[in-house]
């Protein structure tokens, strides 16, 4: 984490020190008075309903060092070591960006619609075979998190894996630009963010967006299957939207006309294994299910290559990769039901990637799946919907249960090909939970998927105590 002195901390947030000692050392920053470390600098930053500068005075109490404060509020703490800044936030990230400069880390930046994680996860399992990696905790991938996760670097960071996430146009600019990645990365273009964007298209120029931070001579890495991609980028350089004028490309994908592409793709009952047509004799094995789950691990495989990690030594980050939770996760009951959690988060790209790893996985006796409403799809949301129910099979998942008003758009168009009994809507979670225990045996296989504001964990959490 950054270690600096007031004054220097005061120099490179663009503030005033009005109390304090200039030599007083700081080590590391906190927004959060609950988390907070003793010696931190604490940032007050407002929001819609809180102002962090009314926990000035418990932060100090708690072991906080100092204290940014905005120069339009009043009834300063008296004896409290302050840095007087404009804007609290502007502060925080200027410290950011300054304090990267003086680092010489390598940054990888990581967008996507879908994936973003789980390629952060893979990534950083990677490189971490061969050098010092920091990557993004949780979801700190916004205008806050991303500041937040450059100033816990340690000085000796060899490289940072860092997710960057948007809303809407021009967020992702902004985190590239404070970042300045040697490599950015596009898992892929999807529908999430369709409600505010409008247009796949014009996601696709969001995410692109990710290149205005990029080095000089830095790279591209990008899913080479997304013709949306290539399309938008002359757009960005055209209206000159990065930094680099030259910079590398490389595609992956699961399409034979791009750089590195998968073969032999084979699952078990924990992972995956696979070759790559660029490697002869080297498995790789992730510990996820899926084949879009290898696409996704040939991009970290692109940045093992650009870092000159040798192909057996990628193949063992990958193996020993840990993810972070409720991205389809394989749980088991007592009982032996096995579940798939992937109740994080949905649009229609991940959750046709979900229904097709339920479809391959072999040696259950039923599959069955619990899906919710895929949130925030805009104009378009009832029809995606209704594709999702079209795509059921009744010869491939046996029972279909849905929770949510969009969700029983799903429902509708499922009910047309399946059996009656066989397709089932709820309104209570409780009651979907119970009915989904009453029909599951040992050797079934559960497919829990919503967006995350359907809470669909507390479905699995229901299905884990079966015995």
């Amino acid at each position: 984490m950054i270690k600096r002195t007031l004054k220097q901390l005061a120099d490179m947030a663009g503030g005033t020190l009005v109390h304090g000692d200039d030599n007083l050392l700081i080590q590391g920053v906190s927004k959060d008075t609950r988390t907070l470390q003793e010696g931190n600098l604490y940032v007050p930053l407002i929001g819609e309903s809180f102002d962090g500068h009314q926990f000035v005075e418990d932060a100090v109490s708690k072991g906080a060092a100092a204290s940014l404060w905005q120069s339009d509020h009043e009834n300063r703490p008296s004896g409290v070591p302050l840095i007087l800044v404009d804007d609290t936030l502007v502060a925080l990230q200027q410290l950011a960006k300054a304090y990267r400069s003086q680092l010489s880390v390598r940054i990888i930046g990581i967008t996507g619609s879908n994936g973003k994680t789980t390629t952060k996860d893979m990534t950083a399992s990677v490189l971490a075979t061969t050098y010092k990696v920091h990557k993004t905790l949780g979801n700190y991938n916004n205008h806050i998190g991303l500041p937040l996760t450059l100033l816990q670097l340690e000085e000796d960071t060899e490289v940072a894996v860092l997710e960057m996430g948007m809303s809407g146009r021009g967020e992702i600019r902004f985190l590239s630009e404070l970042a300045e990645p040697e490599i950015v990365l596009i898992t892929n273009i999807g529908e999430a963010h369709l409600l505010q964007l409008g247009s796949r298209e014009e996601i696709a120029r969001a995410k692109t967006e990710i290149l205005a931070g990029l080095q000089q001579d830095g790279t591209l890495v990008y899913n080479g299957d997304e013709p949306l991609i290539e399309k938008v980028l002359p757009e960005l350089k055209a209206q000159g939207g990065m930094n680099a004028t030259r910079y590398h490309r490389v595609r992956f994908g699961a399409n034979q006309s791009n750089d590195l592409y998968p073969l032999n793709t084979r699952m078990d009952a924990v992972g995956t294994h696979f070759s790559v047509q660029r490697f002869d004799g080297v498995s790789f094995y992730i510990p996820l299910l899926g084949f879009h789950n290898v696409i996704n691990a040939l991009a970290a495989v692109a940045v093992g290559i650009h870092f000159a990690i040798p192909a057996a030594t990628i193949a063992q980050g990958l193996k020993a990769c840990v993810m972070t939770s409720m991205r389809i996760e394989l749980l088991k009951a007592p009982s032996g039901l096995t579940i798939l959690n992937d109740a994080y988060n949905a649009s229609p790209t991940s959750m046709k990637a979900a229904l097709s790893l339920l479809e391959e996985m072999q040696d259950y006796n039923r599959k069955i799946v619990v899906l919710g409403d895929m949130l925030e799809l805009g104009e378009q949301e009832e029809e995606f919907h209704k594709e999702i129910g079209r795509m059921l099979n009744p010869q491939k998942v046996d029972r279909v249960y849905v929770f949510g008003k969009l969700a029983q758009h799903i429902a509708e168009q499922a009910a047309n090909k399946y059996p009656a009994g066989r397709v089932h809507s709820f309104d209570d979670k409780n009651r979907l939970a119970q009915a989904v225990a009453s029909y599951v045996g040992p050797d079934d296989v559960v497919l829990v998927k919503g967006s995350r504001g359907m809470k669909l964990e507390q479905v699995v959490s229901l299905l884990q105590q079966l015995k």
